[in-house]
């Protein structure tokens, strides 16, 4: 019996859907089960944005294989500039579409028991251990309508395994390529660091679809057991035409450490949470997080650290440039939970607003449950000093140059932190093209 829902999709896709992929029995259940909760759940409500008009259903879910690659060059120039030609990364791998177009691991690393590798052929080669962890720690399936929805028309993503106490040195990077420009991207991460192993994982997503709509629901799960460190490096650049959903989870236990650099410059409608549990004891987490709106984009952006365990450290910072009618709200969330004695919660963000059109707002939140901590938040919003352009101006510089000079000064605090020098390279470049 099909099972109504506001999608055109039924059980009976589904299951032709998940035969096709040849998956296992726990993910075509878990499928059907998504997909029956899709439709009794409600849509995420992000604080001050209305996103009950945007597009989340309207759109083709039906696979699209993407060319394979044998290089680099192959990729459009456009591209390339997310690869230091002097240096490709080992280990790579690229997603076009919704089928791998290159990939690439390291000998040495295949030595040690590391896994990077897409995550139908996961589900596949990796059973056990996907099941262990997809959606089960980070991101339950009935947290919101678009999580089940996710859980049910999954049609692409990788999946990342570190075994215990293995280093990662060299950073694992991904492209996923929306090229098709009415493919929608339903695109799972899930990222498990064993007990005392290192990495850093740097991804990117690009679209060229600039006024055909189409979607990206994209869920990320972080695990970092016991002493692991994790990096995760990320910059978003869908096209205007896709409505993003983007959700970001990471789970950190005892001595374990999360960190966030994020580039969110996406030029579609886009809601991203970027939520991280600190369950152990003397776990931490820094969340950065810079972004660039243009033309009438509306976003919305959470950063939340949920700090559990005792002697925990949470720090978030965010910067936003609005340019034109471009809307953004930043939400700053530090909740430190009772018996997390000890812990430090601390959090900025700060919004600039570069046109009489542009809107922006900071709303930073501490949650405290506990006595013995320490906590403190930071958040403004404001226009462009007229003292700093006329001073700059004043200079022979251009109002357009200007305007570039005082948007990379207030990004800068930002950019130059993050600790993943590839993403800080990638994000400047972005950067430089959404302002001019």
């Amino acid at each position: 019996m099909t099972v109504e829902t506001k999608l055109p999709f039924d059980k009976a896709y589904i299951e032709q859907f998940s035969n096709a992929k040849n998956e296992a029995q726990w993910m075509r259940e878990l499928r059907q089960q998504a997909l029956e909760q899709a439709d009794q759940l409600e849509m995420p409500k992000p604080d001050k944005t209305k996103i009950n008009r945007w597009n989340f259903t309207e759109f083709n879910h039906e696979l699209v294989e993407g060319e394979r690659i044998s290089s680099i060059e192959d990729l459009p120039a456009d591209m390339q500039v997310y690869f230091d030609k002097e240096n490709i990364p080992e280990n790579l791998l690229i997603q076009r579409d919704h089928s791998v177009a290159y990939a690439t691991l390291s000998a040495s690393l295949q030595e040690k028991g590391v896994i990077f590798t897409d995550i139908f052929t996961a589900t596949q080669q990796h059973s056990d251990l996907v099941k262990k962890y997809y959606m089960q720690d980070a991101v339950q399936v009935d947290q919101n309508r678009l999580t089940a929805l996710h859980a049910a028309l999954m049609n692409g993503g990788i999946f990342i395994y570190i075994p215990k106490n293995v280093q990662v040195e060299e950073p694992l990077q991904a492209i996923f390529w929306q090229e098709n420009p009415q493919a929608a991207l339903v695109n799972h991460v899930l990222v498990v660091a064993e007990e005392s192993s290192s990495l850093t994982y740097v991804e990117n997503y690009i679209s060229q679809n600039a006024e055909e709509e189409t979607v990206a629901n994209v869920i990320t799960e972080v695990i970092a057991h016991d002493n692991a460190k994790i990096n995760y490096g990320a910059v978003d650049n869908f096209a205007a035409g896709t409505t993003t959903y983007v959700n970001r989870r990471g789970v950190a236990y005892r001595d374990a450490t999360i960190d966030w650099a994020l580039g969110q410059m996406n030029d579609g409608n886009t809601v991203s949470e970027n939520i991280t549990h600190l369950v152990g004891d003397n776990s931490s987490s820094e969340a950065k997080a810079v972004a660039v709106g243009r033309g009438k984009q509306t976003q919305n952006f959470t950063s939340s650290i949920v700090q559990h365990g005792k002697d925990t450290n949470g720090y978030i910072l965010q910067r936003g440039v609005m340019l034109e009618s471009s809307s953004t709200i930043f939400n700053a969330i530090g909740k430190i939970e009772h018996g997390g004695t000890r812990s430090n919660s601390e959090q900025e963000s700060r919004v600039l607003m570069l046109s009489e059109k542009a809107r922006g707002d900071a709303n930073p939140i501490l949650l405290i449950d506990e006595d013995d901590v320490t906590a403190g938040h930071a958040a403004s919003v404001g226009r462009v000093d007229p003292l700093q352009m006329y001073y700059l101006m004043s200079r022979g510089i251009t109002k357009e140059e200007a305007e570039r000079l005082v948007i990379h000064g207030f990004l800068a605090p930002v950019v130059t932190q993050l600790p993943i020098e590839s993403v800080k390279n990638q994000l400047t470049e972005v950067i430089e093209r959404k302002v001019y």
